[in-house]
């Protein structure tokens, strides 16, 4: 990977460029060089003269080569002699009113200068929709556009706090732009820094795609630096190191952390368009199902949920529904091979895997006919859930941990197969092989929410491979075509988790009768302290 660069971000100047500068060469002398400084807000300030004169005139010289936006008042219109982009003084650049800055190395900055204005044309000192669109396209229409590494705007974007942690005494829906917020949203930058607020705010991370609709694009950080000197002692210089986007490794970028949330400005830009579109129904929202909803007990609902708003009479609960043939795991029928079960509830049972990948490979079945979880009546599902709590427990009585996973494709009954791994397989490897072999076979395996369930994701009837670790961690693939059969198994066989490749396919593992039936024994025996079927 190329070396990163290093880099520094500024807010409100205000014309206090002796204390500006004089903090760079204070962080330089300790850290080492910085590639170079973007300024953010009122880079001028109504006294800026005096301080100004000298660097103008060569007299000093910025440390570091200065890269500063424009005019966000009438008053200081008369430092920026070309709206186009000019040399300012050594070391000091006005990059203009909008445009795409590209650095030697590869950075790409977008850059859009002034205050949000109503008027067209815009006055000197600000921005209109016009010169929001032209940016947009500009860059939208580059072949491949995946988004910039850097977006300076001295406005915040309005709705920015949507889905964050607080931003303090700002009202982000009150205050800010909303041509901002759609430039931001339509530029994916990896980093975008405001200003004017007199505040620091650094945003968590949001996401730039669609949960189970897009494949994973990078997250983008927001960061609002307070004005230099402030007596509050607010940050207003911020560092940070930076790899151009195009330099890259594609998996490396799009890798989410662990505190990501959900995209602000996604809602605002869809209700937005409602005022202008017609309304679809209910079948023609995809976003209707995303996560931001979820904790929500207003707004938008699920599109099973909008079908029964005009249904006054309460929701049935589901019921099983009957197998069209024979049916190898619904309890009351012949063909179960009752000498693998371990476990019967009320609602569901455990059963030993038939040519398991290991001893004390288990399935949560439900003793219904049901066909995948999100079929599953609510008492149905409660069971299940405390069978997932048993089973974490048990095999962390063993120094171990589970990773659980169903495939509803091919199949006519709920198979929950449940393996486990040492204690030492982290998180973090158990999805990485995942999404890794995922990846090889061009398989778009989703990590979810945590919070999120199943049922949020998945229609009935839709074929789907989902797979859960007993922290709760979740990654989804919706089957479109086709899909491996033994694709969970085969992942967990390798060798970067249980290195058992030669038992990938069950049916070379099939044990002979009498040996399964002691295999289930020692299982019921060990569990029995954790089985939530026995009284207590």
């Amino acid at each position: 990977m190329a070396a990163p660069l290093r880099v520094l971000a500024c807010g409100d100047a205000e014309g206090r460029l002796e204390a500006l500068f004089g903090r760079v060469r204070a962080i330089q002398d300790k850290s080492g060089r910085f590639d170079m400084l973007l300024c953010v807000g009122n880079f001028f300030g109504s006294t800026s003269d005096p301080e100004w004169t000298e660097y103008r005139t060569g007299a000093k010289k910025a440390p570091i080569q200065t890269f500063v936006l424009g005019a966000n008042n009438q008053e200081t219109v008369r430092y920026f002699p070309d709206f186009s982009g000019c040399e300012l003084a050594e070391n000091i650049t006005y990059l203009g009113r909008r445009g795409v800055f590209s650095s030697t190395s590869g950075l790409q900055i977008a850059y859009l200068s002034g205050t949000e204005s109503q008027d067209e044309p815009a006055p000197a000192y600000s921005f209109s929709s016009k010169d929001v669109t032209e940016l947009k396209t500009s860059l939208l229409s580059t072949p491949n556009f995946k988004g910039v590494d850097i977006l300076l705007t001295s406005p915040w974007p309005r709705d920015v706090g949507n889905f964050a942690n607080s931003p303090g005494k700002i009202n982000t829906k009150k205050h800010g732009s909303t041509l901002i917020s759609d430039l931001a949203a339509s530029l994916k930058p990896r980093y975008h820094f405001a200003a004017l607020e007199k505040a620091y705010y650094e945003r968590l991370p949001y996401r730039n795609h669609t949960v189970l609709q897009e494949t994973p694009q990078h997250v983008s950080r927001f960061i609002a630096l307070a004005d230099v000197g402030n007596t509050s002692k607010k940050k207003y210089l911020y560092a940070f190191s930076i790899v151009p986007m195009s330099l890259m490794d594609p998996a490396e970028l799009v890798k989410q952390p662990q505190d990501v949330t959900e995209n602000p400005y996604r809602k605002s830009r869809k209700e937005a368009q409602k005022t202008t579109k017609p309304l679809v129904c209910a079948e023609e929202e995809p976003a209707c199902q995303f996560f931001f909803d979820l904790n929500k007990h207003q707004g938008k609902k699920r599109p099973s949920d909008v079908k029964e708003r005009g249904n006054s009479q309460p929701k049935q609960a589901k019921t099983p529904s009957q197998p069209t043939g024979p049916c190898w795991f619904c309890l009351a029928s012949p063909e179960v091979e009752k000498h693998l079960v371990v476990s019967i509830g009320t609602h569901c049972y455990l059963a030993l895997a038939k040519g398991g990948l290991l001893p004390d490979h288990v399935l949560i079945l439900p003793i219904g006919h049901y066909q995948s979880v999100v079929d599953l009546s609510p008492e149905v599902m409660e069971e299940v859930t405390k069978y997932k709590s048993a089973l974490k427990e048990f095999f962390r009585s063993k120094g171990k941990r589970y990773v659980l996973f169903e495939r509803n494709y091919k199949s006519q009954h709920l198979q929950l197969q449940v393996i486990p791994v040492p204690l030492d397989c982290t998180s973090e490897d158990i999805k990485e092989s995942f999404i890794t072999q995922a990846r090889e076979q061009q398989i778009d395996l989703l990590e979810i929410p945590e919070h999120s369930d199943i049922t949020q994701v998945a229609r009935p009837g839709t074929p789907y491979f989902y797979v859960e670790l007993d922290t709760g961690e979740k990654l989804f693939h919706s089957i479109r075509r086709s899909f491996p059969l033994q694709f969970g198994r085969a992942v967990l066989a390798s060798p970067a988790l249980l290195a058992l490749p030669e038992r990938a396919d069950w049916r070379r593992c099939a044990a002979g009768r009498a040996e399964e039936a002691a295999q289930a024994r020692a299982f019921r025996r060990d569990f029995q302290p954790f089985d939530l079927a026995l009284p207590e």
